[in-house]
């Protein structure tokens, strides 16, 4: 997160979504002052997967505000102590700030789950986004971003919306190798690694260790309200990390229906499939029958 100060206005910068028609159509977010940031520099990313930012005006509240609706995007659910604890602020301020996000519907709070709760007593309220929360954060040129694509699906059909939702999937990855080996370790190291280059196209993505495999998270979805009318965006991307980290990966939630996140499993260890021998193949009952064509006792 990067704060700045302009005309009296401290300004959160977040990274805008990647929604690329080649070079002719960009999602540049809201702010028209701010425009693509240049190629990375990065082997084998071309200059339209580089990341843009756009300044989001984050008004009398201020950057402390700004730090707690980040950190909301990025961790919730996340108690006020853990934000307290990252931001060196006060419990007390803290709350102040979640109860002004609450009062407008920007944020939503819950108590831990059983498993979430460290230490006895009461558990601990747990706060996180809503959908009216993450959509200030920048959905901008979202009718535009639709009517774009309807008028592609006119003119080539659903075949032509697959193939830009592909390609705009493989845009967001490029420069990432596909697994050679599969290791836990190098499993992770993959998944991180696509998670980096999915918050570089604005989906302030994590990893985090579930079990015996690892979940590719983000918190923030810059097309989600596109991807509601258009699910080929969130089944090209799905697609895209399955090619990545070749083993079968599962979709558990997306924020275009209405999830906190877009949450993706990926299984550490690759289990082979097992192989069915003949004799194992389940065969048909061999029933006898009489003259009559009834089965014989």
């Amino acid at each position: 997160m990067d704060v700045r100060f302009s005309a009296g206005r401290a300004l959160l910068l977040v990274r805008a979504p990647l929604l690329d028609f080649g070079n002719e159509f960009r999602h540049t977010d809201v702010v028209k002052s701010v425009g693509l940031r240049k190629n990375d520099g990065r082997p084998g990313r071309p200059a339209g997967a580089a990341s843009s930012a756009a300044s989001v005006p984050v008004g009398a509240e201020g950057p402390t505000r700004a730090a707690i609706v980040q950190l909301l995007l990025e961790e919730g659910p996340i108690t006020a102590t853990a934000i307290g604890t990252r931001l060196g602020l006060a419990p007390a301020g803290v709350r102040r700030h979640l109860d002004a996000l609450i009062d407008s519907g920007q944020a939503r709070a819950a108590r831990s789950a059983p498993w979430q709760q460290k230490g006895r007593g009461r558990p601990a309220k747990q706060y996180q986004l809503t959908a009216t929360g993450r959509g200030k954060l920048g959905h901008a040129y979202d009718d535009l971003a639709g009517a774009a694509i309807r008028q592609l699906g006119e003119i080539g059909g659903e075949q032509a919306i697959t193939e830009f939702a592909r390609k705009r999937a493989r845009t967001i990855v490029a420069g990432i190798d596909a697994i050679g080996e599969h290791t836990p370790e190098k499993t992770e190291a993959k998944a991180e690694e696509i998670a980096e280059a999915c918050t570089e196209a604005g989906f302030a993505a994590t990893t985090r260790k579930v079990g015996a495999g690892v979940q590719i998270c983000q918190h923030h979805c810059p097309v989600a309200h596109v991807a509601e009318e258009f699910p080929q965006l969130c089944e090209a991307e799905l697609e895209v990390f399955r090619e990545l980290l070749g083993t079968h990966v599962q979709r558990l939630a997306t924020i275009a229906n209405g999830d906190c996140a877009c949450t993706t499993h990926v299984p550490l260890m690759v289990m082979p499939t097992p192989k069915t021998s003949p004799s194992s193949v389940a065969q048909p009952a061999t029933v006898r029958t009489n003259d009559s064509g009834r089965s014989a006792e």
